[in-house]
């Protein structure tokens, strides 16, 4: 008989530009397992996914949770949020069911502190470089020691290639010095370009940033087996003044990630455990950076469930650099969770040592929230 009674997908309204996925597992004995799937704009996709899946999800071994997720062997995006939300709630009912920290559960845990840095963007509605200054402000008054914001609202490669590219950059050049000016010239800071940019003025911007001692350039250009070679490039060009270049947090597994690290493309990859195929294929991807020498920090800016996976799987690697976390988009961040998690104290947070994931969402803060309908899924 199925341990596992039915499957729920929910999609919490967070924002007028932000809505929250969550897969969860309900287990006979009355144990819930809990899963995030949050892709925007996709949600109608991911329903669709979870639904080709449920009935494997439903006759999971909860003995061997990473079967699903391997059997599954994601290749769109929707599909491995769906698929990947999935394994969360399967590892997080084998941890509970065997009364450990998931942590422990996938290989035990190399750090009870982990470092994170701050993802201000979403928070920061007024996109003037005093807005952006105000966020940094709120963040490191929260305990956070690192940021990340994503400048360039005004760049696009359309508009690159019609050369106005480095013109247009020059908003988002302010923003992040009004960032540096308020985090101190010790601070980590990060800026992430959301592919919008081709390489003579993704060039032009490692150029114009040398004063900023930026930590790491994140996500320059579109990620396509055409733009490895000037990846490759642009790493070597912002190496040579002390930034690395950052990527891949969209990537599918290790076969998504192979070619960029045999390439050299970048210093950091971001694999994110809502889309990367499960904890045990984040884990492989890790093994993967080893051999390759690519630093790992796992891209975590949504909601409070995949933040919480984050954490135990910061806890679990053996290498590892610093995990993601989005800063004060919404309070509901915390007041989905029956229990809010711990906050940043002087850039790290505290992993929990109770059974599981341990994090819940509330059932009821949930239904309120719900954008759409809940599609429940049972075991028959």
């Amino acid at each position: 008989m199925a341990a596992i009674a039915r499957m729920a997908l929910d999609v919490a309204r967070i924002s007028p530009k932000t809505c929250w996925s969550f897969i969860r597992l309900f287990a006979k004995d009355g144990r819930v397992g809990h899963g995030e799937a949050t892709l925007q704009g996709r949600e109608a996709a991911i329903a669709e996914a979870a639904a080709r899946h449920a009935s494997a999800a439903l006759l999971s071994d909860l003995g061997q949770p990473e079967r699903f997720a391997d059997t599954a062997a994601p290749v769109t995006l929707e599909e491995a949020a769906a698929v990947s939300a999935i394994d969360q709630a399967l590892w997080d009912l084998a941890a509970q069911g065997a009364g450990l920290p998931l942590a422990r559960k996938l290989g035990g845990v190399r750090r009870s502190q982990v470092p994170v840095y701050a993802n201000i963007n979403r928070r920061t509605e007024d996109r003037s470089p005093a807005g952006f200054a105000a966020s940094a402000r709120a963040a490191l008054a929260c305990g956070h020691a690192a940021f990340k914001l994503a400048p360039f609202d005004e760049v696009s490669v359309a508009r690159c290639a019609a050369g106005e590219g480095e013109a247009d950059m020059r908003a988002g050049l302010a923003r992040v010095a009004a960032v540096r000016e308020v985090v101190g010239a010790g601070a980590r800071l990060m800026i992430d370009c959301h592919w919008r940019f081709d390489e003579a003025t993704a060039g032009a911007l490692i150029d114009a940033t040398r004063e900023l001692q930026l930590h790491w350039i994140e996500c320059p250009l579109p990620e396509t087996a055409e733009t490895i070679p000037a990846l490759r490039r642009l790493r070597a060009r912002a190496n040579a003044q002390g930034v690395r270049l950052a990527g891949l947090e969209q990537a599918i597994g290790r076969a998504g990630f192979q070619p960029y690290c045999e390439a050299g493309a970048y210093d950091v990859m971001m694999p994110d455990i809502k889309y990367v195929g499960g904890y045990a294929e984040m884990l492989r991807v890790a093994d993967l950076f080893g051999r390759h020498g690519v630093a790992m920090s796992p891209h975590n800016p949504s909601g409070p469930i995949s933040h919480a996976a984050s954490l135990h799987v910061a806890a679990a690697l053996a290498d590892f650099d610093a995990l993601e976390m989005q800063f004060d988009e919404s309070p509901l961040f915390d007041s989905l969770l029956d229990d809010p998690l711990p906050a940043p104290r002087a850039g790290s947070i505290r992993q929990r040592d109770t059974p599981g994931l341990g994090a819940s969402l509330s059932q009821a803060r949930l239904a309120s929230l719900a954008a759409v309908p809940a599609r429940v899924w049972e075991c028959r």
